[in-house]
Order: structure tokens, then C-alpha cells, then sequence
């Protein structure tokens, strides 16, 4: 691939799409997609496949960041090393939740990419799960949660969640779309669905980054190399911004309006590809 300003200003403008929409639910990979549709990137089409999931790492490496303290395991005490049962116990949870996606995404990811990954296929699952988030929030409008906290989400609870985001291997659903979702339906309340996504967000990236680098080797162009670096430097500092509105969100509304956005930017997408 080419190197130049412009081509500069589309990693850039990746970067902050990603950053923002890896969190919210609405789709990153539905919003790249789109992005790279109306703007074509100039790279392989292979480099593409791969760029658009290992610049999420940005995105993860700031949740890591912002919650380490939460995240971490490990207590230090007077040079003694111990770990944290409560933490490690989430942990355990968030494995098992990736085990579903893990699977089904090794199985099927070039199938899935091959035939959901078009305009319209993107369109509709924006506006089908933006219809999902609104009837949802609009059924559990007077119903108190059940869990509260990330410690209040057990095994099977998790286990149900991991398979929601089995959803999101299809573009346009999103991850944390589909995770926040499915921990809403289950009983979790917003704050802790929205945590537990962040949890579970890390091995499951993690893993699909590591999948797609080695599926395309290590042999990066300087070009290749730059852009994704920049990708997953934008990704990360836009990223701490983007959460940190999340968390500030959910503790004060439901998540009625991105079920609007998406179901107006859907709409908006197929107008322009198929009607206009």
C-alpha cells in the first residue's frame, strides 16, 4: 500500500471512528465498513481484513488502562504476591463467556466475512438490534435488575452473555451491542453490563487479533506498519474519552437513543446505496 497525507487523514479518521464506537453500541466494524465504503482506504484487501481488527487493541488497551485496578488480579503486599479470589473469579467468568464466540468465530470467521460483511447486511443489523435496545429498555423501563454488580454475575449468567456476542461476529451488530444487550435481557443492570463488556472485550480482541496477524503474516510493508500503528495510537487515546462518557451515560439513561441512531443511520445507509 501507498503512504501519503491523505491516506494519513483516513487512518486518522479510522482511529477515531473505532475509539468511539468499540464502546457504544452501534458497531466499530459496521461504522469502518461504512467508512471505507464511501472513502476506500488504499490497502490490500487482505491488510484491510486484518487492520480492522487489530487496531481495536488501541481501543482494549485503554480499558485496560482506566480499570486496571479492577482488572488486575495480582496484590502486592510487602514484597508477598497473592490474587484477588473476587477478581480472579470474574476472570474465570469472562473465559467462559469468550468460549461460544471463540469456537464458532474459528469455524466460521472467513464464511461470515465472506457473505454478511455488504452495506445492506451491515444497514440491517443496525437497525434490527436498534429496534432490539428499544424494545428492550422500553420492557425493562419499572423492572429493577436482579444483578448489580460484576460480582453478582455467576457462571451461567456469563456463559449467556458469551453467547449473545456470538452475534456480533455478523457486521453491524456490534460486540458491545450485542453483549450489553443480552446482560440487559439476563437482569444486569446497565453499569454492570457495560463492565462486563470491558472484561470480556480483552481476551476476546485479544484473540481475534492474534488470529488475524497470523493469518497475515508478519511481513508489513513500512506503509503497513505506520498505519497501524497510527490506527491503534488514535484508537486508544479516543477510547479513554469515549468510556469514560459511557460509564458517566449509563449511570443517568437507558440506551434508547443509540437504538435510534442506529436505526437512522441504517436507513440513511441503505437510501444511499440502493435507493439514491
Amino acid at each position: 500500500m501507498t503512504f501519503d497525507l491523505i491516506e494519513l487523514l483516513k487512518t486518522v479518521a479510522i482511529g477515531i471512528i473505532e475509539g468511539i464506537t468499540e464502546w457504544l453500541p452501534v458497531s466499530s466494524t459496521g461504522h469502518m465498513l461504512l467508512f471505507d465504503a464511501f472513502v476506500p482506504l488504499k490497502m490490500t484487501e487482505e491488510f484491510k481484513e486484518m487492520f480492522f481488527v487489530v487496531i481495536q487493541l488501541g481501543a482494549i488497551l485503554a480499558v485496560v488502562a482506566m480499570f486496571w485496578e479492577k482488572m488486575n488480579p495480582l496484590v502486592i503486599d510487602k514484597r508477598k504476591i497473592s490474587l484477588d479470589k473476587s477478581t480472579l473469579g470474574i476472570w474465570l467468568r469472562v473465559a467462559a463467556a469468550c468460549l461460544p464466540s471463540a469456537v464458532i468465530g474459528l469455524v466460521a470467521d472467513d464464511w461470515l466475512e465472506a457473505n454478511f460483511g455488504s452495506p445492506v447486511t451491515v444497514s440491517a443489523m443496525l437497525i434490527l438490534y436498534g429496534i432490539a435496545f428499544i424494545a428492550v429498555e422500553k420492557k425493562n423501563k419499572n423492572k429493577p435488575p436482579k444483578r448489580f454488580s460484576l460480582a453478582g454475575i455467576d457462571l451461567k449468567t456469563a456463559v449467556m452473555i458469551g453467547f449473545f456476542q456470538v452475534l456480533s461476529l455478523i457486521p453491524g451488530t456490534s460486540r458491545s451491542g450485542a453483549t450489553i444487550l443480552g446482560a440487559l435481557l439476563l437482569g444486569v443492570s446497565r453499569t454492570a453490563a457495560a463492565e462486563f463488556t470491558f472484561f470480556l472485550a480483552v481476551p476476546t480482541m485479544l484473540g481475534a487479533s492474534v488470529l488475524k496477524i497470523l493469518k497475515f503474516g508478519f511481513a508489513f510493508s513500512q506503509a503497513e506498519l505506520i498505519t497501524l500503528i497510527i490506527g491503534m495510537a488514535v484508537a486508544f487515546a479516543v477510547s479513554m474519552l469515549a468510556v469514560k462518557f459511557l460509564m458517566d451515560y449509563v449511570r443517568r439513561r437507558d440506551f434508547t437513543a443509540f437504538g435510534i441512531y442506529r436505526i437512522v443511520l441504517g436507513a440513511a445507509v441503505i437510501a444511499v446505496f440502493y435507493l439514491l
